[in-house]
């Protein structure tokens, strides 16, 4: 008894076991290719790959170590500054958010919305006592 009468990718007849459910390595990569398209986006995949396009955006803006972009121009690219790995917060009281190794502090300058870019430095690594 034959579960399954054709491919279920390409639905050619399926010839050989009985429990066979497609007719080549290829239909099946397709069909689970295929399924996986049709299904929402994960939430941890949403982050990720959130996370990969900003540090992506603010690395390709950041060429000098510290520049200063308008942020009309980071958003069109796909920026998103809800997203970010972690902070770090300079002796003005100023806040960076950073992604990975690249840091962003928005700012406004004559009713223009701008942030300020920067590289992690090692002097922002903070300093625990162990006492």
């Amino acid at each position: 008894m034959r579960f399954h009468k054709e491919c279920l990718h390409c639905k050619k007849l399926l010839v050989g076991r009985t429990d066979k459910k497609f007719c080549d390595p290829q239909c099946k990569s397709g069909y689970q290719y295929q399924q996986a398209k049709e299904q929402p986006e994960r939430f941890y995949n949403k982050v990720d790959n959130q996370l990969k396009l900003n540090r992506k955006i603010l690395k390709a803006y950041n060429k000098g170590g510290k520049v200063t972009v308008r942020a009309q121009v980071l958003i069109k690219k796909g920026f998103n500054p809800n997203f970010f790995t972690h902070y770090w917060k300079n002796k003005k009281g100023d806040v960076y958010l950073f992604v990975y190794e690249y840091g962003f502090l928005k700012r406004e300058e004559h009713n223009v919305c701008k942030y300020i870019l920067i590289k992690w430095q090692d002097y922002m690594r903070k300093k625990i006592p162990l006492g």
